[in-house]
This record gives structure tokens, C-alpha cells and sequence, in this order.
């Protein structure tokens, strides 16, 4: 990129997967755990709409592109300069991820349209919200505790999850212990760099499942979100894998040993024994 570059941050048909995305086709990702604080509403014409009201935080990705980019995102958003009755207004904002804030591009809607607006979009995430409201079977990846088998099957729900399993790779992400609770740590991805990765079980679920897993990961209780990450299985690229991810990221802490027994659990004999090590070293480190 030219010394003329810039972030801009993307909710919608601009992401990873959605209709509008071949116009970042030449930008860079800088990151695909994003979020700023506004509200997102689904227009009924295919698009979200963005605002900078409320509490909730909305999710995206974050890109660097250039002027020429730049440009063409302009007018698909109906955005010019100096102009009174644009669509959408560009303007820059202060973008959360993973690890730190990058000063970035985001569209938001013209507070004349706010009128028109009122079905606030689940999870105040476009894909997921896409995914949600039409899906019958799903690929899930569980890092944590969900390698392990127990507690689903006492919950009576082992029939909707798939009896054969696979390993996935994440790649550019770490694990975490970084959802404290009052008996110890829970555990989280962190998008991070390509040199590391996190290691889990990838299930094929049912709508059922994942009924039960949104209530196990506290989604409705602002704890955990559900997202889509690109995992390596078998060697090859697959898109769209659910995962579920820690809202609010605290400094790494020690989790409870029953908990930190059902991860080892889960992972033995099926994922490598590099990365079994690294677990344990994890729970050294945090001990």
C-alpha cells in the first residue's frame, strides 16, 4: 500500500464471504475480530445499516486500502464529500480488535433514515445474523472445554453432535484463558499473528445443538459471541466454521481443574502432542 493508505472497517456486504467483497479484492486484512460501538439494523433491502447509538457493539473486519479503493467504496455507499444528502457518511473512527485500536474509515447512516429502521439485527453481527436465520447444519470448532464429550452427553444432546470428528488448525490466533469466572478462567481465541495457532475438534451440528451451545457459552448473557473463522483440516482451506469467542478479554488467569480436565480430556489422542504440550505449558504458566 501507497503512503496514501488507510483502515476502513466493514460490517456488511463489504466482508469476507458477502456480495460486495471483490471490492476489497486488492486491500489487505489487517483483522477479522473487529467491533466498534453503535447499532446495526437490517434495512430489508440486503444491506445492514449502521448507527452510532446505544451500547452494543457491532462486528466486522478491518482492511488497509488506498485512494483508489477508497473511491470506489464512496459511491457503492452513495458517499461524496461536502454533499447533504448522502446515504451514508464516511467517517473515521477509533476501531476495536483482539489486541488493539486502529483509527479507521466507517460508514454510518444518515440520521434522517433513522426513522425507517426497526429490526435490530441478533448479535449485531451481519454474517452470523445471515447464517442464523436460514441454516441446517453448521461446522463447529471447539477448543475448550466442548472437546470433550461428557457434559454433552449428560445434557442428553450427543445425538446432535457428530460422532466423527476431525481436527482443525487455526491459524493466527492464540489461546487464552480469558474469561474470568468465580471458580477460575474460561478459555478464548486471540486473533494475533500467522506464526501461531490454536488447535480443536471440528463437530458437524444440527439447529439443536447449537440452541444448546448459545446457552452453554452465555450468548445471550453477553458472555461469549458466536463467529466464523477459516480453519485447516486435513490440509486443506475451510470457510465459515463456527467458533465462539470471549466478549470481554481480561489478562490471562488460571482456570478451575475440573474445567482445565475437560480440555485435556477432549484433546487427547486426537490432537497433536505438540499441542497438547503447549496446553499444559499454558496451565504452568498461568498456575
Amino acid at each position: 500500500m501507497s503512503s496514501s493508505s488507510s483502515y476502513v472497517f466493514v460490517y456488511g456486504t463489504l466482508r469476507n464471504g458477502q456480495i460486495n467483497h471483490h471490492f476489497l479484492k486488492d486491500a489487505k486484512l489487517i483483522t477479522r475480530q473487529a467491533s466498534l460501538k453503535g447499532e446495526m439494523y437490517n434495512t430489508g433491502k440486503g444491506y445492514p445499516a449502521f448507527l452510532l447509538n446505544g451500547q452494543s457493539q457491532v462486528y466486522g473486519e478491518i482492511y488497509q486500502i488506498d485512494e483508489k479503493i477508497l473511491s470506489q467504496l464512496d459511491i457503492l455507499e452513495d458517499y461524496s464529500e461536502g454533499c447533504h444528502s448522502n446515504l451514508y457518511y464516511r467517517i473515521r473512527e477509533n476501531i476495536k480488535t483482539d489486541t488493539s485500536f486502529y483509527n479507521s474509515w466507517v460508514y454510518v447512516l444518515d440520521s434522517s433514515q433513522e426513522a425507517s429502521l426497526n429490526e435490530k439485527i441478533p448479535f449485531q453481527d451481519w454474517n452470523v445474523y445471515q447464517w442464523y436465520t436460514s441454516f441446517e447444519h453448521v461446522n463447529y470448532f471447539a477448543y475448550g472445554s466442548c472437546m470433550d464429550t461428557e457434559r454433552i452427553k449428560k445434557a442428553g444432546m450427543m445425538d446432535y453432535f457428530s460422532n466423527e470428528v476431525k481436527v482443525g488448525k487455526l491459524v493466527g490466533y492464540r489461546f487464552a484463558y480469558s474469561f474470568p469466572r468465580p471458580d477460575g478462567a474460561r478459555a478464548d481465541i486471540i486473533e494475533s499473528n500467522q506464526e501461531e495457532y490454536v488447535e480443536g475438534i471440528v463437530y458437524s451440528l444440527t439447529k439443536n445443538a447449537i440452541d444448546y451451545l448459545f446457552e452453554r457459552e452465555g450468548v445471550y448473557l453477553q458472555y461469549y459471541r458466536p463467529t466464523f473463522v477459516t480453519l485447516e483440516i486435513d490440509g486443506e482451506k475451510h470457510e465459515n466454521v463456527l467458533t465462539f469467542t470471549v466478549i470481554n478479554k481480561y489478562p490471562c488467569s488460571a482456570p478451575p481443574k475440573h474445567y482445565a480436565t475437560e480440555i485435556l480430556r477432549g484433546a487427547r489422542g486426537r490432537l497433536s502432542d505438540g499441542y497438547i504440550q503447549k496446553l499444559r505449558d499454558k496451565l504452568d504458566e498461568v498456575n
